[in-house]
């Protein structure tokens, strides 16, 4: 995919993360940047169990989703410590 493609997956990802989890999120840039870095972490994670959505873009944004929300639950732990 494309580094444009990335960045909308990112994007809506990371808006998505920010609007699912309780609150709100944190910013335009940091919404793209938790997506970009749950695809990472998503990848990850979805590997560890085996799986892949497949569906190409919207796969891609499912995966980013989860790593996110898995992202923004962290930074939330760490932010209450």
């Amino acid at each position: 995919m494309g580094l444009i493609v990335w960045i909308l997956v990112g994007m809506i990802a990371g808006w998505l993360a920010g609007r699912v989890m309780k609150g709100g999120g944190y910013g335009v840039l940091l919404d793209i940047v938790l997506g970009l870095l749950g695809g990472v972490v998503g990848g990850w994670v979805f590997g560890l169990l085996g799986i892949w959505p497949g569906g190409g873009v919207i796969g891609a944004i499912l995966v980013a989703f989860v790593g996110a929300v898995i992202l923004v639950w962290i930074s939330r732990l760490l932010k209450r410590a």
